[in-house]
């Protein structure tokens, strides 16, 4: 029989955990519910699945679209949001850049400060 699982968390390494988890507690709005020296974790408010950002010494970030010598993307976030154009400002209020390469035009990848691509497009469930 299968044991019970559910993903709990996503880890993003950063060269200064604390920095990228800043980034994504303003981006978001999630506070930050656990920091160490090189470990910090944000959760939604009404509790889910978390990200946790973990210090790496030698963190190369990875390059959007990748070539094939380049650091690839190994994980990237979706983010659901109600107005692209608005979110896409605030993402770069905040410390992200916009992708040169798009590949879609309801799409908008986004870096964040630690090269980490991200996805803002329209759409989800939205609850309360």
């Amino acid at each position: 029989m299968r044991p019970r699982m559910r993903v709990a968390g996503v880890v993003l390494g950063a060269p200064r955990a604390i920095d990228l988890a800043r980034f994504y507690r303003d981006l978001l709005g999630w506070p930050i519910v656990t920091e160490e020296i090189d470990w910090v974790v944000i959760r939604p408010p009404g509790g889910g699945t978390s990200l946790s950002f973990q210090t790496e010494a030698d963190h190369r970030p990875p390059v959007w679209p990748g070539g094939p010598d380049d650091q690839q993307m190994q994980v990237h976030l979706d983010v659901a949001v109600d107005d692209l154009g608005t979110a896409v400002s605030w993402a770069l209020h905040h410390g992200a850049t916009e992708a040169a390469f798009q590949p879609q035009d309801d799409v908008r990848v986004m870096l964040d400060p630690a090269g980490h691509p991200f996805c803002l497009f329209p759409g989800g469930e939205w609850h309360t």
